[in-house]
């Protein structure tokens, strides 16, 4: 049995959970957007951070990585207990084909699961919607929780992308927004402070209740 899982936010450079293969790759008819609310890991009840979610949209592309268990029905539930937690804000599941980089015209791997969020601000209490660039920026800069700044998630995300080899014009921007709010120059991937590569592959277990961490 396999459960395979696409990361595109902190699960690309912080995947958290015991794993057997990791491919970059991407996603179709999907593009990553900062419209998701975050009340526990990057931002307060009374000040929420923005995190990623997906949104569907014909043509578009999303890069990430896709992360394989293999085993016996338990380490696969293991697993996905796991990401249940972790990914609390997320009230929905897609089923994607995922393309490996260099074969992206036949799906490399299908059924590959992936944390979606319902686009609905009145049913869905986690999701903010956009907003204008300026004001998403002044959010992201300012927003903090137990997992840290709102701004170091984002960082961190423009990273990880870069890394992988596949930078998002979008979080780019952002990025660049949230630096020019901060004062930060123009140019520097993240901060002095977050100057780290993605982490060799490593393993955690599970934890026994809910802890505070990336979505």
């Amino acid at each position: 049995m396999e459960l395979w899982v696409f990361a595109y936010g902190s699960l690309v450079w912080n995947p958290g959970f015991d794993f057997d293969e990791r491919i970059i790759g991407c996603i179709k008819d999907y593009r990553r957007v900062f419209d998701l609310a975050c009340f526990d890991h990057r931002g307060t009840p009374d000040k929420p951070a923005r995190t990623c979610t997906l949104e569907a949209k014909e043509g578009a592309v999303c890069w990430g990585a896709a992360y394989c268990v293999r085993g016996d029905a338990e380490r696969l539930e293991e697993a996905m207990q796991y990401l249940r937690r972790r990914e609390c804000e997320y009230d929905n599941m897609a089923i994607v084909d995922f393309y490996k980089e260099g074969e992206t015209l036949k799906p490399a791997v299908t059924g590959v699961q992936v944390f979606v969020s319902t686009p609905d601000p009145v049913g869905n209490k986690y999701y903010l919607g956009p907003a204008p660039l300026e004001e998403m920026a002044m959010q992201i800069a300012t927003a903090t929780g137990p997992c840290g700044n709102n701004r170091d998630y984002l960082f961190l995300l423009e990273k990880a992308l870069s890394d992988i080899g596949h930078e998002d014009d979008y979080i780019t921007e952002l990025a660049k927004e949230v630096r020019k709010c901060l004062q930060i120059p123009q140019g520097s991937i993240s901060p002095s402070h977050i100057s780290r590569q993605i982490p060799s592959l490593h393993l955690f277990s599970l934890p026994e209740t809910p802890v505070a961490v990336d979505s």
